[in-house]
């Protein structure tokens, strides 16, 4: 229902509103910079807000002109505590930086929700602005969900949709997604192992934790290959690893901390169990104990397969068949969207953002404290998010008069 002009019409207060959210980035669940941005840029328009009553969310409903469901967009707002290294003039100062574009997302939901009302008399229904903080870790999506973003409207979203911006892999300005998993589901992993300390020129005296550590760490490749089918993915990664003090003395414990990531609750449950069970076994083998503790961290995000091909019509015709591609398998990274996937049919959109003259093969990728993305998508990316919006609630209203011809004249 925006037209292109009208879009375009936003791009500089977009690629300003962005910059300045990017040289002020914050973390976690409280975010009074960016929320205060975020209501400064909202003001004026025809919108029911509230925000957070225990974090700072923001969510506003813009209601349509004739009756009709709800539709949600979701714009995350938290960054990463990383420094960040792009040398930009617009760069963070502080440790602290928007190295997954979350900045990014959030201008574009600020766009859509100011194109979608210049049109609000000929929508027919309401549409949800869900401004999300704590996407990087904190759950915030699902506190926003406990605080009642999906009944905002009144009934919950027939349909929600978010874009993903990403800094590598995908060419510029390119949609993409897929029917099924986008995006993976996570679990963190931490494995403290026990034994007897004592002095390095005697380990036989000792019950070494390093070495059985070590050799947990090592069989993890070949559990990966045993529990998991070769057309399936899933990835166990170390991060770190915390052991002894000194050369020369051997620690009574040894710890290692990793994710483990999956695309169906399946696979989720053959690798929590083969993992514990290896680490036991190992114990045992060398004669220390292993404490295995796997904590969920986010869900798979999978797209309904209506709303994905809907969604990707939507790109193919505005921006041309050129500019969208399907996604050939799921990614490995995970986003709490997952938690509205899970309750309300949906898709989540990524679209390319890398700079139109660096390599998407080699550009740094998001959560690089070196990843730059290109402001240009800016306005293609609010009308995308309106247009899905519009679109969709157009659909649902058809399919309605359609259902209502269809009744008898004694139901009507």
């Amino acid at each position: 229902m925006p037209t292109s002009t009208e879009s375009q019409a936003l791009q500089e207060d977009l690629v300003r509103l962005r910059r300045r959210i990017h040289g002020e980035p914050e973390l976690g669940l409280d975010l009074p910079r960016t929320r205060r941005r975020v209501l400064d840029a909202l003001a004026g328009l025809p919108l029911e807000i509230t925000v957070g009553r225990e974090l700072g969310s923001v969510t506003a409903v813009l209601r349509g002109g004739r009756a009709g469901p709800a539709v949600l967009l979701r714009g995350d707002m938290d960054a990463l505590p990383l420094a960040e290294l792009t040398g930009l003039d617009y760069a963070s100062r502080t440790e602290t930086m928007h190295a997954c574009g979350h900045d990014l997302h959030t201008a574009m939901l600020v766009g859509a929700a100011q194109l979608l009302a210049r049109c609000r008399e000929k929508l027919t229904g309401d549409v949800i602005f869900m401004f999300q903080p704590g996407e990087e870790g904190q759950d915030g999506a699902a506190r926003m969900i406990e605080e009642g973003v999906l009944e905002a409207a009144g009934a919950p979203p027939i349909a929600a949709y978010a874009i993903h911006v990403m800094s590598a892999r995908f060419p510029h300005g390119t949609f993409t997604t897929r029917r099924g998993a986008v995006l993976a589901g996570g679990d963190l992993l931490r494995v403290t192992v026990r034994g007897t300390g004592g002095h390095g020129s005697a380990p036989h005296l000792a019950r070494d934790p390093i070495s059985a550590a070590a050799a947990m760490i090592g069989a993890l490749p070949g559990l990966l290959t045993r529990t998991v089918a070769p057309q399936d993915t899933a990835v166990l990664t170390i991060g770190a690893i915390h052991a002894g003090s000194a050369g020369n003395v051997i620690p009574g414990s040894a710890e290692f901390r990793g994710t483990l990531r999956w695309h169906t609750p399946q696979i989720r449950d053959a690798l929590r169990a083969s993992l514990s069970g290896m680490c036991r076994s190992i114990a045992h083998a060398f004669g220390v104990e292993a404490e295995t503790q796997i904590t969920p961290y986010v869900g798979a995000t999978v797209n309904d397969a209506a709303e994905a091909d809907f969604a990707a019509g939507v790109a193919a015709d505005l921006h041309g068949p050129h500019r969208y591609r399907e996604l050939p398998q799921p990614l490995c990274a995970g986003e709490d969207f997952s938690n509205v996937l899970d309750r309300v049919p949906g898709a989540m959109i990524l679209l390319g953002a890398c700079p139109p003259e660096a390599d998407p093969a080699t550009a740094p990728d998001i959560h690089s404290p070196y990843a730059v993305f290109d402001d240009a998508i800016l306005s293609d990316g609010a009308n995308y998010l309106a247009e899905l919006a519009s679109r969709r609630l157009d659909i649902a209203a058809t399919s309605n008069a359609v259902a209502a011809q269809a009744l008898p004249d004694a139901v009507r």
